[in-house]
């Protein structure tokens, strides 16, 4: 597959500088890419790749000025990162979806599937189950009782989806993803056992939302855990019961929120951070790699540590943390001559 400088440049949107025919057949990271390859400039300290590399084409800023000349098309587009996921989309040679049933499946004579799915071998369709147009569901998929699936949608292998529970148009599944297991609710007893509440709720992931792979969405005790429109959830995640997880929000890898929490819309969850149960996280907020976010977070801010606090404070605190052996120090000294 290969397309054309003025071809790429038609389909961003783009002005191309440089030879419009030069033929591209391949996207490269800067620091790889060669002849006949394209790629992107979308931080400036990998600029000097541009001029050391032998690039078919290079995806630039609209503003974007060399210091040096630069041998390869630059291709001059107004969000380079943006674009290069549409690049990428170009050459993806899987991207068409698979078509028909397979014989090894298995679909209830209740369920009802849309136009145009594709139900790959050994995947399982419960009783009343509703399907939308062009779902692709892969191999090993299970799809409980009384689901609802949207259209578009991609269940990938082995994904879970348990009764009751609905996912929307446009959303991604990833391998492993288990949607409506179980919340995490036992209630002690005298003798020091648990007993087991049932969790009678649902899942709802609605419109264009993304789950990674091996991540875990719980049913509600009650009522339903709520992934909102367009959320973009990274692999090994957890999304206890009742959580409502708001509108564009990411969360990267080996993050989790417990039962009850709520988070806003537009935040960005970095990798490794704990929520715990029962607290609002605001709008549009901001929590670093490996924080603990134990009380309400309020909305455009940006925290950090455990107990996650605001950044610029905790920054402060981890600069009076290395000088803590020398206060230590300073204070056995003052010590000593007080005797």
């Amino acid at each position: 597959m290969q397309f054309t400088a003025k071809q790429i440049a038609q389909k961003l949107k783009g002005t191309v500088e440089g030879d419009e025919n030069a033929l591209i057949w391949k996207p490269c990271r800067i620091e790889e890419v060669d002849e006949g390859g394209i790629t992107f400039l979308a931080n400036p300290k990998y600029t000097h790749y541009i001029y050391e590399r032998r690039a078919a084409a290079i995806l630039v800023r609209r503003d974007f000025v060399p210091e040096h000349p630069v041998a390869a098309t630059l291709i001059r587009v107004d969000n380079p990162y943006l674009c290069v996921a549409k690049v990428l989309h170009m050459f993806n040679a899987n991207g068409g979806p698979k078509k028909g049933r397979s014989l090894r499946s298995s679909i209830h004579p209740t369920a009802r599937l849309g136009r145009g799915c594709y139900v790959g071998a050994f995947a399982v369709i419960g009783r009343n189950v509703r399907i939308g147009n062009n779902v692709q569901i892969y191999p090993q998929v299970y799809v409980g009782d009384h689901c609802q699936i949207g259209d578009n949608t991609i269940l990938y292998p082995g994904v879970k989806i348990y009764r009751e529970c609905r996912v929307g148009n446009n959303c991604i599944l990833h391998a492993g993803v288990v949607v409506g297991a179980d919340g995490f609710g036992f209630a002690p007893k005298e003798d020091g056992t648990y007993s087991k509440i049932d969790q009678i709720g649902n899942v709802v992931i609605e419109d264009d939302v993304e789950i990674g792979a091996n991540t875990c969405v719980d049913r509600a005790t009650m009522g339903s855990t709520i992934v909102h429109r367009g959320a973009k959830i990274d692999n090994l995640c957890q999304i206890a019961h009742n959580v409502s997880f708001g509108a564009n929000t990411v969360m990267a890898s080996q993050s989790g929120c417990a039962g009850s929490g709520k988070v806003g819309d537009n935040c960005v969850i970095a990798g490794q951070v704990g929520i715990v149960g029962h607290i609002h996280v605001g709008n549009r907020v901001t929590v670093a790699a490996q924080s603990g976010v134990t009380r309400n977070v309020a909305d455009d801010s940006v925290v950090l540590g455990s107990p996650a606090m605001p950044a610029d404070r905790q920054k402060k605190i981890f600069v009076m943390q290395r000088k803590l052996e020398e206060m230590y120090n300073d204070i056995q000294e003052l010590k000593k001559g007080m005797k």
